[in-house]
């Protein structure tokens, strides 16, 4: 029986995880592994869908469980409890029982990510968001001062996202081009958030790469 991995969340129409891990199983040669999809309308599905599948050996984790997994799981790496997220999910099988330890490959893939944009005048990010390790922004309450010491901007909210929809409620008249917008998402390419900084002449980057590095560190895990 092949080794099972996959992804937990909801939805997952737009997600490339499968693509991605089925595209490097076949170019590495790895004969004995599956990646599936694995929709969860509520996390309190996770026991049956474990239960339902034996050779499940490894899962990534999306919205909108990254957090409301961890009581579910029974050990988490130094790093998955300080963020307090959790994207990855080691599943061990033995004697019959089952144990899962909880990471947190994001912060990986996004320090990769985002490395070769910064500066040394680039000191302070401004997150907007509260899921996972997003700290809450008051939109409203952006200023230009607010802005003008932070020059690295991360949307962290699912907003603008294939199958979300919606717009961010944000100051896009004090943007310069001396600002670094991020934005998580990479479903579309280019979200209005990224579309309306690249207008006013920003760095502007969505979350592919990070998704494949994230991606490639869940793997390293799996296989330790």
């Amino acid at each position: 029986m092949s080794r099972l991995f996959g992804l937990i969340g909801y939805p997952l129409s737009h997600s490339l995880s499968r693509d991605f891990f089925l595209d490097k199983f076949a170019k590495e040669g790895v004969k004995d592994a599956d990646y599936q999809l694995l929709p969860l309308q509520s996390i309190e599905e996770l026991p049956a869908l474990l239960r339902q599948h034996p050779n499940l050996v490894g899962l990534n984790v999306t919205s909108p469980y990254k957090q409301s997994i961890i009581p579910y799981l029974q050990k988490l790496s130094p790093e998955a409890a300080e963020i307090g997220s959790v994207n990855t999910v080691k599943v061990q099988w033995g004697d019959g029982d089952m144990k899962l330890t909880g990471y947190n490959t994001d912060y990986i893939g996004f320090k990769e990510s985002i490395q070769p944009l910064l500066n040394k005048e680039c000191k302070q990010a401004l997150i907007l968001g509260t899921g996972g390790a997003a700290s809450a922004v008051a939109y409203s309450q952006l200023t230009l001062q607010i802005l003008s010491s932070h020059q690295l901007i991360v949307n962290a909210t699912p907003v603008g996202m294939q199958g979300v929809g919606g717009e961010l409620s944000f100051p896009y008249e004090l943007l310069s081009s001396n600002h670094i917008l991020y934005d998580l998402i990479y479903a579309p390419a280019e979200t209005e958030f990224l579309r309306q900084g690249r207008l006013r002449g920003c760095v502007t980057k969505n979350g592919l790469e990070m998704l494949y590095l994230q991606a490639d560190a869940s793997w390293r895990i799996w296989n330790e």
